[in-house]
């Protein structure tokens, strides 16, 4: 069978892109989709994920690992796929769609850009030496002195499969502070393995995690990724977090075909 297959990327976070809305994906080889996105011997990619109908929103998003797994909410997945979805003529500028987490809402600016309306936060948990919350997924975030030279995938495949989230893992955030609006960070995503260009669920626990610190008193916050930049923003009250949008830009790649 052959498959047509688009390529995306946002901030160099980068994804497989299907049209799977007459459900001829065979979604339950983990196989195909982990050779997919491999590097070496597939189309290469961080995840792979389907746009598929739906009958209350515009479309659904699946999204699967790089390992071949269905996994959580993908920010920067989510923001490429509306772009798809726009190249599709499924949507125009705004939508409304549906994904593993619940309903997001999304708009594509003139310049390209991408704002995704991420769930809220009703939760935050603090400790003396990190942040964890979810925002679609789970992350644990911690400031570092030495953010350059850090040994992510060590240190967070470490955190990441240790005793502190058991056989689930969760994804780990490495932070610097730049300014009082301007942070860097650098990701050890579950489900890829290793650090990535980008992530968007990780931006967004990130900006909040500095709010909820005292780092910054901004609820607009840059954030520097490895693969370019993205902004935060969002509502505060109460220690629970509301209107939160991940904006960024979301670029098409390339278009091909595989035999599978």
């Amino acid at each position: 069978m052959q498959i047509e297959f688009y390529k995306y990327q946002g901030t160099g976070n980068d994804f497989v892109m299907i049209d799977n809305r007459s459900n001829f994906f065979p979604k339950d080889n983990i196989q195909l989709i982990s050779r997919l996105c491999d590097r070496r011997f597939g189309i290469g990619g961080d995840g792979l994920i389907l746009l598929e109908n739906d009958t209350e929103t515009d479309f659904k998003m699946v999204y699967y690992n790089s390992d071949g797994n269905q996994s959580s909410m993908c920010g920067n997945g989510g923001r490429c796929l509306v772009a798809f979805a726009k190249k599709l003529n499924v949507i125009q500028d705004n939508t409304t769609f549906i994904a593993t987490d619940g309903v997001h809402h999304a708009s594509v600016a003139a310049n390209g850009i991408v704002s995704l309306q991420m769930i809220d936060v009703p939760e935050v948990k603090i400790t003396p030496d990190y942040v964890f919350m979810n925002t679609g997924s789970p992350h644990h975030i911690q400031l570092v002195e030495d953010l350059e030279h850090y040994n992510v995938k060590e240190n967070g495949a470490s955190i990441r499969y240790g005793e502190l989230y058991g056989k689930q893992g969760s994804n780990i955030n490495f932070v610097k502070k730049i300014d009082e609006t301007t942070f860097s960070l650098r990701t050890y995503e579950r489900g890829v393995e290793d650090e990535t260009l980008a992530c968007g669920t990780g931006a967004t626990a990130v900006a909040i995690a500095m709010n909820v610190l005292g780092e910054t008193k901004a609820n607009s916050i840059d954030l520097n990724v490895e693969g370019g930049k993205l902004v935060v923003s969002f509502d505060e009250k109460d220690g629970k977090f509301t209107n939160v949008f991940l904006k960024g830009p979301a670029e098409f790649v390339f278009k091909g075909t595989i035999d599978i």
